[in-house]
């Protein structure tokens, strides 16, 4: 492996309560906070929907990667994400190895070109690369996906 092929990713936070993060990555800064129910002021997504919304980006920008290198047009994408989520570790409740059970992931493209064969093509390669994906499967995460072309 090259040393092209690694990075140093960097992220720093300002933590000014028990549930507020307020992170910079790169010249951008945004918040992961809780909702007011659990004591948070509900100024951003949750770290577990945070690590749900990498999932989708991820896919995204890795979809659109292959299919370029395989030459299919996949037009948009549209991506919907329902999570089982084990909340015995963050109640504190139990310890829990597998908190992210499954995780179904719905992709959706308005592609008037490609074949739902060549969108399951790129479906198949983006669960290749795809490294949120990589990283959920190897902890033990079930991920299951429907790729259809949406048929307006």
């Amino acid at each position: 492996m090259s040393s092209q092929s690694k990075a140093v990713l960097r992220a720093a936070a300002e933590c000014p309560s028990h549930s507020l993060a307020n992170v910079s990555v790169r010249d951008l800064t945004f918040s992961i906070d809780e909702p007011t129910e659990r004591g948070g002021t509900n100024t951003g997504p949750t770290p577990t929907d945070t690590a749900v919304a990498a999932l989708i980006g991820c896919t995204n920008v890795i979809a659109h990667k292959c299919a370029g290198k395989l030459g299919v047009d996949i037009g948009e994408l549209t991506i919907d994400a329902k999570c089982y989520f084990n909340r015995g570790g963050v109640t504190l409740a139990e310890e829990v190895e597998v908190p992210f059970e499954k995780i179904i992931l719905t992709v959706k493209s308005n592609s008037q070109q490609a074949t739902q064969a060549q969108l399951e093509e790129v479906a198949a390669e983006t669960k290749k690369y795809c490294p949120l994906s990589k990283l959920f499967l190897n902890a033990g995460t079930e991920i299951e996906q429907s790729w259809d072309i949406a048929l307006d």
